[in-house]
């Protein structure tokens, strides 16, 4: 298997019909049974009676599994309305967009969204234990059809812009094709650096400008990590998601590539506008810098302007999405105040294609936003969660940060992978963060990555294999903690500065 792993020019490649999937779900579970595939799945054992999680990942990385990659369905292309005549940069926008065939997004599938006329709206928050890779959100032209979104991506929040770079392409090699980039985060040049020779070229471009200075070790881990995610992905077909061989390697694959690209932006506060071109222009200028020709989502990054420009911005969103240029629109960090003005902005619960399709939030078990979520989720808004690393500072909440800490050693996972894991099972999207500084940092990207929090662990004990999951009472334990912690208490700043905070009790979520 090592020898496949590092010697085969390319990895094999398994076409996937509806009458060979059953198949090979059979035999993915008749592998995983046996004893052999367990020992190579799982590493080496030791005296303790369950190894830990980050062991286990370290033990797998000469692991080869079956090669197939789980996306959205791959549709033809939409063409994009003319550019407005505004100050963007017209050379560095159309070469984004011109880099390939396919500069416009991908034509998404049809929605299953119901609407309140025959009382069926679909809830897109559904807790389940072993959710797919991908989750269906409201987006394509007026809104009308489905975008797959990765359930786990890499946030760039906090990320330096020297280490941006290094950490996308590490993200990449692990298998994460979900990235969280905004204005704020001052780094998107430098995340499209790696995102062009990965797009151009595939993994052979980013060998010979990044993989070459990475260690054997860590390179061995984020490839074990990323087959761990596509054996999973695999698992979960049955629950919607479709896999297809994946990109050959080269310009002929890019299209295929971008097409598995999620990339994420968010506006900030000084973007948002009363002028439409002006909304838009900014949106651009982003597609050129990050040359990825459309952004697959855009998000308005906090509420904290005013209602007009919030609208205004929100109404150049939409007019973005149905042009072309975006595939779908959210919000950060709204409360039901403002998600009630765009609301009533375009017609209210009768016209929920135009709502925001997704609403990322400072959620934790430890500050739930269960009155935000429940109507998120009454009107097909999907939730996503922001990175956790301020729980575990000097403002976080001890008491439950010790009861969780307490968890997460007993089931065998960081801190940070039991926080992901929770989203997961709660039906969220989550956006983990890490830097590249440490070799600590560099290893949390893969293990915070949905293989990462997807590996299974063999049971010393003779017990036999132990899913990556969380039980009911695990559930519980985490949803207890919950006390409402603000995030004027936590000290976190994302999409908004010290002067927006009023106190430890203030929330962005509270405006009204």
């Amino acid at each position: 298997f090592r020898h496949m792993l590092h010697s085969s020019p390319s990895p094999p490649k398994l076409k996937m019909t509806s009458s060979t999937a059953p198949a090979l779900c059979i035999l993915l579970s008749l592998i995983a049974a046996c004893p052999f595939t367990a020992a190579l799945s799982h590493g080496p054992t030791t005296n303790n009676h369950q190894l830990s999680r980050r062991d286990a990942l370290i033990g797998a990385a000469s692991t080869a599994v079956v090669n197939v990659l789980i996306l959205s369905t791959p549709t033809d292309s939409a063409v994009a309305a003319p550019l407005e005549a505004d100050t963007v940069d017209l050379a560095a926008f159309n070469a984004a967009r011109s880099s390939s065939s396919s500069s416009a997004p991908p034509r998404s599938t049809p929605s299953i969204m119901g609407t309140t006329n025959n009382k069926k709206i679909r809830h897109t928050i559904n807790p389940f234990f072993d959710p797919a890779p991908l989750l269906p959100i409201r987006g394509g032209k007026n809104g009308k059809s489905n975008v797959q979104i990765p359930r786990v991506g890499y946030s760039l929040y906090k990320t330096p812009p020297e280490q941006a770079a290094r950490c996308t392409s590490l993200a990449l090699r692990c298998g994460i094709r979900h990235f969280d980039v905004g204005t704020l985060y001052n780094s998107n040049s430098e995340v499209a650096k790696p995102l062009k020779l990965y797009l151009d070229n595939g993994f052979t471009g980013l060998k010979k400008g990044y993989y070459k200075d990475e260690s054997e070790e860590l390179l061995e881990i984020l490839d074990a990590t990323s087959m761990a995610s596509e054996q999973h992905a695999v698992q979960t077909i049955g629950y919607g998601s479709k896999s297809i061989s994946p990109p050959i390697d080269g310009s002929a694959g890019r299209r295929a590539r971008r097409e598995q690209l999620f990339i994420s932006h968010k506006l900030s506060n000084e973007e948002q506008s009363t002028d439409i071109v002006t909304v838009k222009r900014h949106i651009k200028n982003a597609i050129a810098e990050l040359g990825v020709g459309y952004l697959d989502l855009v998000s308005i990054h906090s509420p904290l302007t005013n209602k007009e420009r919030r609208l205004t911005t929100f109404r150049a969103l939409l007019e973005l999405r149905d042009a072309g240029f975006v595939r779908t629109v959210g919000v950060c960090n709204y409360g039901i105040g403002p998600l009630q003005e765009i609301a009533e902005m375009v017609g209210g619960e009768d016209h929920l294609e135009n709502f925001p399709a997704i609403n990322q939030l400072e959620l934790s078990p430890f500050n739930q936003h269960e009155d935000v979520v429940r109507y998120c989720d009454g009107n097909g808004i999907a939730v996503g969660c922001s990175a956790y690393s301020k729980l575990s500072g000097v403002n976080g909440p001890a008491e439950g940060w010790a009861v969780l800490a307490d968890l997460a050693k007993a089931k065998g996972m960081t801190k940070a992978q039991l926080l992901v894991r929770w989203s997961l099972q709660k039906g969220y999207v989550c956006l983990p963060r890490s830097g590249s500084a440490s070799k600590v940092e560099r290893v949390a990207i893969a293990e915070n990555s949905y293989g990462g929090v997807n590996l299974y662990l063999k049971d010393d004990s003779g017990g036999g294999i132990l899913p990556f999951t969380l039980s009911e009472e695990d559930m519980k334990i985490l949803d207890g903690l919950d006390v409402g912690y603000k995030a004027g208490k936590l000290g976190r700043r994302d999409g908004w500065g010290d002067d927006d905070v009023v106190g430890p009790e203030w929330d962005p979520t509270d405006i009204v």
